[in-house]
């Protein structure tokens, strides 16, 4: 499969974040804790160079604990400002004030010597769509300021929002990059939502989805639909398989009984992304890898 997504207004985001860049004080990056690497826009390394950067790990508790504790020291050890939050629940956002605080303690030591008192911390926040930002901010104020959604491109313009007498922070809309080097990082972008479900194909993800969690997830399928263990799979044939089972199971049925492959798709889909299927992440921190990945997502 071949993964891209880059509208019109994506690129007008961008060119303004690169304009209102010098307002800001530090830069708040929302990232979805199952796939904290690929969520992350290499674009906005670029854009906030010289910044103080904070990195939110949003959705940790649909991600798998054994492994986000290693990404959170991951980014620290990278010099980022690390918080785990649930923006529903509002889990961990009342730490993120604290955290951007320190984040900005030169910033603020500085103001302080030349007698700027009280000047409130000027905060960029970004991430890609569908990471939770207007969420976020409307768990962090306290009521609806930002709008949400849960499909891509809710936030179309830019907003100032004073989050407290200590922090302003400017949203953005969500923006990828234009180009995805590693396809695989497309895909996990895809299976948490964050490109149109409009222009891709549904059962092909679901085969890619069925194929990652037998290696990593072997039992998640079969403890949700109820199905045999299925053993080591192979190719796609064989997630087809798997797939034909889910949808008998589950009554996604053709006209003369057949197994509805696309719509038992959608249906795993859906059960990944509400964490029916478990506490999943789709990529973990190796250290052997990572540094070819970076270089690789980061390639214009």
């Amino acid at each position: 499969m071949h993964f891209q997504w880059y509208p019109g207004h994506m690129a007008k985001a961008k060119k303004m974040m690169q304009e209102n860049m010098k307002l800001i004080d530090v830069v708040i990056e929302l990232v979805d804790a199952r796939i904290p690497f690929s969520s992350k826009n290499p674009d906005i390394d670029d854009l906030a160079k010289g910044k103080s950067r904070v990195i939110l790990l949003n959705k940790y508790d649909m991600a798998d604990h054994r492994y986000t504790n290693d990404w959170k020291n991951y980014f620290e050890a990278k010099g980022y400002y690390v918080c785990l939050v649930n923006s529903k629940r509002g889990t961990g956002v009342k730490q993120v004030q604290e955290v951007v605080n320190k984040a900005c303690e030169a910033k603020i030591e500085r103001d302080r010597r030349r007698g700027i008192l009280n000047r409130p911390v000027r905060a960029m926040i970004v991430g890609i769509p569908n990471v939770g930002k207007s969420t976020f901010i409307n768990s962090f104020v306290g009521k609806a300021t930002a709008k949400t959604g849960n499909k891509p491109g809710v936030t179309k313009g830019k907003q100032w929002i004073r989050l407290s007498k200590r922090i302003e922070l400017l949203d953005t809309p969500g923006i990828l990059w234009p180009k995805f080097e590693d396809q695989a990082v497309g895909l996990r972008l895809a299976w948490i939502g964050s490109i149109n479900d409009d222009i891709l194909n549904k059962t092909d993800m679901a085969f890619e989805l069925i194929l990652f969690l037998n290696q990593h997830y072997p039992e998640a399928i079969s403890n949700r639909y109820d199905i045999p263990p299925y053993g080591t799979l192979e190719n796609v044939l064989d997630a087809a398989k798997v797939l034909e089972k889910i949808a008998l199971r589950r009554a996604c049925l053709l006209k003369g009984g057949e197994p509805d492959i696309d719509k038992a798709a959608i249906l795993l889909l859906d059960d990944f992304r509400n964490t029916r299927l478990g506490n999943i992440t789709l990529e973990f921190p190796e250290v052997e890898n990572i540094e070819q990945k970076e270089e690789n997502h980061t390639q214009d």
